[in-house]
Parts: C-alpha cells; structure tokens; sequence
C-alpha cells in the first residue's frame, strides 16, 4: 500500500472510498470521499455539492458532484444508508479535496443499513490491481 492508496480503507471501482468512523450512529457511521487517484485525474477542484444531511441513499446512487476546471463528475454512494453529516468545509474550500483526499476532504456520512457491507468493496491492494488494469 502507498500513501496513494491506504491500507486501512475500502474502494469502489468508481474511485470512492469509505471508512468505518466510531461514534455518533449506533454501528458508527461510514465516511466517504473519493481517491487521490479520482482528484488527480479531475484536477483542481471548484466546487463541490454534497447530499443532505437525512437524504436515504442506495448503493450506486448519484448523490454528489465534483467540478474541476476541466469536468464536472458524479460521486456514487458506496453503500446503502442515511446521511447524517457532511463536510461543510468543502462549500468554502473545495480544494480540501485535491489537498487532503482522505483526510480533511471527505465528503459526507452515512448510517449504513443493516445490509451494507463493507467488506464487500475492494481493498486497497485490490484497488491498487483494479489502477494498474485501468491504466494499460
């Protein structure tokens, strides 16, 4: 694994990522952000619209949008649940995102389902597979 690619998360093949976070929600909640990979390709982030808090989502929902200066695109909703936060810090800084992809510039927050699960999205070596096919 490479600082690119933490070890500790999980992946989806559309380049977001998600992150079991303790507290708040009874099984805690999932949090949600896209690649280093993903702001890389898109460039310098400036704007950012993310789902509102208590918005019920399903896996594989379009639920925000990230604007570059060269292309607007979808960030698709890893697992099924609720949002219950996201990160007001984006609106007035959308460059958290190509500056802190897995750390300041998450995205939102959801109560994952009783049926999510986590396990199901790749692993970072997956992921790191999954780059290298794309890439050729």
């Amino acid at each position: 694994m490479s600082d690119k690619v933490p070890g500790d998360l999980r992946y989806t093949k559309s380049h977001e990522w998600v992150r079991q976070v303790h507290g708040g929600a009874p099984n805690g909640a999932i949090e949600v952000g896209i690649t280093d990979h993903a702001q890389s390709a898109l460039g310098d982030l400036v704007f950012v619209e993310v789902p509102e808090v208590g918005r019920a989502l399903s896996a594989g929902e379009a639920c925000a949008v990230v604007e570059s200066v060269k292309a607007a695109s979808d960030v698709y909703s890893p697992l099924a649940g609720k949002v219950v936060a996201h990160n007001e810090a984006l609106a007035g800084k959308p460059e958290l995102l190509n500056e802190d992809p897995y750390g300041a510039g998450w995205l939102f927050r959801i109560e994952a389902g009783a049926a999510a699960n986590i396990s199901s999205l790749m692993t970072a070596s997956a992921y790191e597979t999954f780059l290298a096919e794309e890439s050729k």
